[in-house]
């Protein structure tokens, strides 16, 4: 099972999409090891002083498929949840002074807190699907899938360019343009789609 992320791929203005897609997405990885799920609480990692959280829907791949069509992408999506991408900052920024990969920022225990799963025939509209977040009771993050840069099709075609994708396989599929920021121990992270409360649990 590979999780796989994208970065940078909302906009806060839909006009602004023509202008940036240049096919160029940028993908990461991040081991298995990262998976926090059933809403468990997650431990602040020791090895950073600077944890950000951004909000995004999961994708779960449902039928093996390598260099997929970019019409027959979606069919390849089992179900979706909501996660919380975790990047330890500091650690980032010291990588890339030194040119080096995100792999240890992005990689750490504890860094992909995931929701249960809806299945996709739950979201007829997958360029219409509503989310959030709430930290101790505020909203930091709202999302919607319109403002993709790469949309769910998109980004499963083009990665099954270079990986074989198979069922399990989850892709992090981008946080919305505003409101990504720093978290703390003991902050209460509520993440919904639709307006339901999927993801619920707390730093400590």
């Amino acid at each position: 099972m590979k999780i796989i992320g994208i970065g940078k791929n909302y906009v806060s203005d839909e006009a602004e999409i023509e202008g940036i897609k240049n096919g160029a997405q940028l993908i990461f990885t991040k081991p298995e090891s990262t998976l926090v799920t059933n809403n468990k609480d997650v431990v602040f990692p020791s090895i950073t002083n600077e944890l950000v959280y951004e909000v995004e829907l999961v994708a779960k791949i449902g039928k093996t498929g390598k260099d997929i069509a970019l019409a027959d992408a979606a069919s390849y999506i089992s179900e979706i949840a909501v996660g919380i991408d975790y990047t330890a900052k500091d650690v980032l920024t010291a990588s890339r002074a030194g040119k080096g990969p995100w792999a240890l920022a992005k990689g750490f225990d504890g860094a992909s807190p995931i929701s249960s799963f809806k299945p996709v025939s739950n979201f007829p509209e997958l360029n219409n699907i509503n989310f959030d977040l709430v930290i101790n009771g505020e909203q930091k993050q709202v999302g919607n899938t319109d403002f993709m840069i790469y949309n769910f099709s998109e980004i499963i075609s083009f990665v099954s360019n270079f990986m074989t994708l198979v069922p399990g396989d989850l892709i992090f599929t981008g946080t919305p343009a505003l409101g990504a920021g720093e978290i703390f121990k003991g902050d209460h992270l509520q993440a919904s789609i639709e307006g339901e409360l999927l993801l619920d649990f707390k730093m400590i």
